[in-house]
């Protein structure tokens, strides 16, 4: 029997929550939507939802459980909570940072961050960034802190030049 995850993100959308769900598939490879509960005709009196529409859908990101709801207009994203995509090469960085900001908010792009076209916040990171960042050279960590800050989407090669001078 597989080990459940024990945490696991819920995601409220007000009704994209199923079309959401099968975006980020598409996104990440080794994904998939696991199961999607419907509105039923009862109680749709306090649901006011749709019976048949998408009221639950789990989905796995990268082996990574996830829940988006679909709950209504009363919550909206914001950036207080993002997720991060740890990425190996810059490929890998392209292709993510490409596919998310495919209609999204091209004003929330910085550091690395965007916003999707659900109102989603990503971080799309280069998984070398923790070791150049916490470098004990103030100067490396304060040259690339610099130069980070500039960018949109990140560039490995241009953060390891200003890194090492």
């Amino acid at each position: 029997m597989p080990t459940l995850q024990k945490i696991v993100p819920c995601l409220w959308f007000d009704s994209q929550a199923e079309e959401a769900a099968t975006f980020y598939v598409s996104v990440f490879e080794r994904s998939r939507i696991s199961q999607v509960a419907r509105y039923p005709a009862e109680g749709q009196e306090v649901h006011g939802r749709k019976p048949g529409s998408a009221m639950v859908v789990a989905f796995e990101l990268l082996g990574v459980s996830f829940t988006a709801l679909n709950g209504g207009p009363i919550f909206k994203f914001t950036e207080a909570i993002s997720l991060q995509v740890m990425c190996d090469a810059q490929d890998e960085i392209d292709r993510y940072w490409g596919k998310l900001t495919a209609g999204g908010d091209e004003k929330a792009q910085q550091c690395g961050w965007l916003k999707d076209r659900y109102g989603l916040s990503w971080q799309i990171v280069p998984a070398i960034i923790p070791e150049l960042m916490s470098d004990p050279d103030p100067a490396k960590a304060g040259r690339l802190m610099k130069t980070m800050l500039a960018m949109k989407k990140i560039d490995i090669a241009t953060l390891k030049r200003a890194h090492e001078g």
